[in-house]
């Protein structure tokens, strides 16, 4: 009998492992360096707008949050910060790029759970080179089928990826923590949608919670293969 659900796809950063808390380490950081020059919440409201600014020329991941960081510095100090202070955010920047993974409760044990039964993809947002190093880091490369890093996640980024396989969209899951990048579009291409909270949002990752019949929320990755085999 052929199954109902034929591929699902993965979030990376904060699905399968922990990602958005090294940012907020080095957010705090990055405050104390300007503590001087600025309060910290219109900081980090100026780091976000930048970042917002910025996504279309640098793309998501540490590479355009540092940039993003040294601008923002620039700005608030009207042109005046030190050589010093710009070389620690480089370094805090290199210290993101080469902090070991940390999986997620459950990440490996609801990835084996499905793999050789689904066709299995991580669809990730970032830097080729850091997401493709986490993934070999983290020990689950070898479970999925393949890797979509992508520039953003639309409804037609899913309809293209779900699309190419057999079933297309409407046999697909998507898991992740973002209702606005894993959630939300996959439902508006065709497929399941199910969110996976994270405790730590970054602010240009939120969105509404929908109401639609192929949305489900779980609290971890402990009960997705036992969610998926209601969906089949």
């Amino acid at each position: 009998m052929t199954r109902k659900v034929q591929t699902i796809g993965f979030d990376a950063d904060d699905t399968l492992w922990h990602n958005e808390r090294f940012f907020h380490l080095t957010q705090q950081r990055f405050a104390e360096l300007l503590a001087d020059h600025a309060e910290r919440a219109d900081l980090d409201a100026r780091l976000l707008e930048a970042e917002r600014r910025n996504i279309g020329a640098y793309g998501f991941g540490v590479k355009g949050f540092v940039l993003s960081m040294i601008e923002t510095a620039i700005e608030v100090t009207e042109g005046r910060v030190p050589g010093h202070v710009i070389g620690q955010i480089l370094a805090a920047g290199q210290d993101m790029l080469a902090h070991p993974i940390e999986l997620l409760p459950h990440a490996r044990d609801a990835v084996e759970a499905l793999s050789g039964q689904h066709h299995l993809l991580v669809i990730t947002k970032g830097d080729l080179l850091h997401q493709e190093r986490k993934l070999a880091q983290s020990g689950l490369g070898e479970l999925f089928d393949g890797v979509e890093i992508v520039s953003d996640k639309r409804p037609d980024t899913y309809a293209r990826i779900f699309g190419a396989l057999p079933g297309g969209p409407e046999a697909a899951v998507m898991v992740g923590n973002s209702l606005k990048s894993d959630v939300n579009p996959a439902i508006v291409a065709g497929a399941w949608g199910v969110h996976v909270p994270h405790d730590l949002v970054w602010g240009l990752e939120h969105d509404s919670v929908p109401d639609h019949p192929r949305f489900r929320e779980l609290p971890d990755l402990g009960g997705l293969a036992a969610l998926v085999a209601t969906l089949d």
